[in-house]
């Protein structure tokens, strides 16, 4: 005979202290297992949607970012002219030429600086890139010292205001607009005239080359014709595919961190669902004994206290998992150790975390319970009822 759910169900709720104590701690492993998931994800996200496949992104042989590369003029026109890039309407080469630069900005309600990627880019970058949008103001001027800020960096930088200005590059630059870059890597970026950040920095050579391929399949004959010219001595990589790598160290960090902080907190949860079951065992060996003089066998036992454990740890991974959806309202600044650059990105709850969060709460009620179960399950009836 299988002892009904609903006897289990009932154990549980007769215990409301213990029931609701040892879920309460599970819960807190479950939401700080769920926050390092969701930050990973936002990371990712973030990091992914900068770039899209159809974009190729091509830097300096060696180098891992863009601050670091360096394409000369020669070599960016060798680019332009080949034939996998597509063309515009009006036959332009769809390929922007970018530099991009640190520059130091002081957190708003802070005193130390922190660094901010200043992209140059050209008429074609911004049409390379539909996921940006202007949100408020203009675009810069081709030829003149403006910028436009990414939604992360306005408002929350001294002098990242429409309308202010900021010196740098013993220049002054105006702030003529917001965009939104949907969540990507951009909305952390400030973005000017290529060519009049070049002239103001003193640089000869570009950052990246971005280009658009004409077709989905010329990517390998475009990487081919690369590899054949020996003067061009860069690395091309999808755009997407660039960018996901950028957020590898800093993805690295967060799940050592968090894997770290969960299972030191998940052991103490364990130990306490544990004493919980075996709390319940000793208060219950008459009902354990009564069981078994019913008819109920040793694999119904264990699996009833089996059960409980389980549901214990539902209950928990539900009630962290709540809490955890509240994160989605928050953005988090942090440095990217790519770059060394302000990065900005959002928790990100997903299916696949939900189903390893419920999953893993479930795993601590079973590691937690088994052993009591077990217990309950070997004792012997005639010592059960004796004990009562």
């Amino acid at each position: 005979m299988k002892i009904p759910f609903s006897y289990i169900f009932r154990n549980l709720w007769t215990r409301k202290l213990t029931t609701t104590l040892t879920a309460a701690g599970m819960g807190l492993v479950v939401f700080v297992f769920a926050a390092v998931l969701m930050m990973d994800a936002g990371l990712k996200k973030t990091m992914v949607g900068t770039g899209t496949l159809d974009n190729v992104l091509a830097i300096r042989t060696g180098v891992e970012t863009e601050i670091q590369s360096s394409i000369t003029r020669d070599q960016a026109g060798l680019l332009e002219a080949m034939p996998q890039v597509a063309r515009s309407k009006a036959g332009e080469p769809m390929i922007s030429k970018e530099t991009l630069v640190l520059i130091s900005l002081i957190k708003s309600g802070q005193e130390k600086g922190s660094n901010v990627v200043v992209r140059g880019v050209s008429p074609m970058g911004i049409a390379l890139r539909p996921q940006v949008t202007l949100v408020q103001g203009r675009m810069f001027r081709s030829g003149a010292s403006e910028l436009v800020v990414g939604r992360n960096i306005n408002g929350q930088f001294d002098g990242a205001e429409i309308g202010q200005t900021l010196r740098f590059a013993q220049r002054e630059w105006t702030i003529v607009g917001v965009f939104d870059g949907g969540g990507s890597a951009f909305d952390s970026e400030m973005w000017g005239d290529v060519e009049q950040l070049m002239q103001a920095f003193r640089r000869l050579n570009y950052s990246s080359v971005i280009l658009k391929l004409a077709q989905a399949e010329s990517f390998d004959p475009l990487l081919k014709e690369i590899a054949a010219d020996v003067r061009l001595t860069i690395d091309a990589k999808r755009e997407q595919i660039f960018y996901e790598d950028q957020s590898r160290a800093l993805s690295l960090f967060i799940s050592i961190l968090g894997n770290v902080l969960t299972v030191i907190f998940s052991i103490g949860a364990i130990i306490g669902a544990a004493i919980t079951m075996y709390s319940s065992v000793a208060m219950r060996t008459a009902e354990i004994g009564t069981l078994r003089a019913l008819g109920f066998r040793r694999p119904s036992i264990l699996a009833a206290f089996l059960g409980e454990s389980l549901l214990l740890g539902l209950v928990g991974g539900l009630a962290g998992l709540f809490f955890a959806t509240f994160l989605q309202a928050i953005t988090i600044s942090t440095l990217n150790f790519q770059s060394f650059s302000q990065l900005a990105f959002s928790f990100t709850l997903t299916p696949k975390i939900v189903a390893q969060t419920l999953l893993f709460s479930m795993l601590m009620g079973f590691v937690g319970g088994f052993l009591p179960a077990l217990r309950a399950a070997r004792m012997k009836i005639v010592d059960s009822l004796r004990a009562a």
